[in-house]
């Protein structure tokens, strides 16, 4: 096709944007290259109803050569960060708030910054969801246990716990506080305080050190 065509119909289809976006890996070889929508779909891994649905979001758009839809360097750009941002599952909302910020930064590294600030918040967000998955996992534990025959003698090495509990108990016996804890064990403050109280309640102590006696007499960990 003719360069002036694309031209002309990039003209008509390009993004709001100031130009400046992260650098991430595309399927583009060239300037001159340009993708049809079946291309674009193959070479991100989605549908064409994906790339309709990111259109009718506003975040993106392609050229119409006749019937076809066609992409630039600029849209395949944008949708290499658009679609990184869906493999994190950024909700769709935050990817349009990220968009809007980055069409509007004024610099190469304001952009940067930009996507950088966005994916610490996402990995904070799914940090605090693990905490939560892990504090859904040991409350199912729990409830088994209780249902499977009540509680046990401490000293009989009676006492059941899930592998993150030994993992818990574990550093607990090594000195660590709950804070040192929830870092090693990459969870929330709040889920280390948590599975220890679940420890020392299994164990029927009033404190940690209490449990951690009782478990060494059980025979569950070493003594110094």
């Amino acid at each position: 096709m003719p360069q002036d065509s694309w031209k002309n119909a990039e003209a008509g289809m390009a993004p709001r944007t100031g130009g400046f976006l992260p650098k991430l890996p595309i399927p583009y070889r060239g300037s001159n290259d340009r993708l049809t929508i079946a291309e674009m779909a193959e070479a991100f891994g989605v549908t064409h109803r994906t790339l309709h649905f990111y259109e009718e979001k506003g975040l993106l758009n392609a050229a119409r050569l006749g019937p076809m839809r066609v992409y630039g360097e600029s849209h395949i750009r944008r949708m290499a960060v658009i679609n990184a941002c869906r493999e994190i599952d950024m909700p769709v909302a935050g990817i349009q708030d990220l968009m809007a910020a980055l069409d509007a930064a004024g610099s190469q590294s304001e952009a940067n910054q930009i996507f950088e600030t966005a994916l610490r918040s996402r990995r904070r967000e799914l940090a605090a969801q693990q905490s939560i998955l892990r504090r859904q996992m040991q409350r199912i534990a729990e409830l088994l246990e209780n249902g499977s025959g009540g509680s046990a003698d401490p000293a009989s090495g009676g006492v059941h716990l899930s592998p993150i509990e030994s993992e818990c108990l574990g550093l607990m016996a090594e000195g660590h506080a709950a804070a040192r804890i929830a870092q090693l064990m990459e969870m929330e403050i709040t889920a280390a305080l948590a599975l220890e109280s679940g420890i020392i309640r299994k164990f029927d102590a009033q404190n940690r050190f209490q449990a951690i006696a009782k478990a060494v007499l059980a025979g569950m960990i070493a003594s110094e």
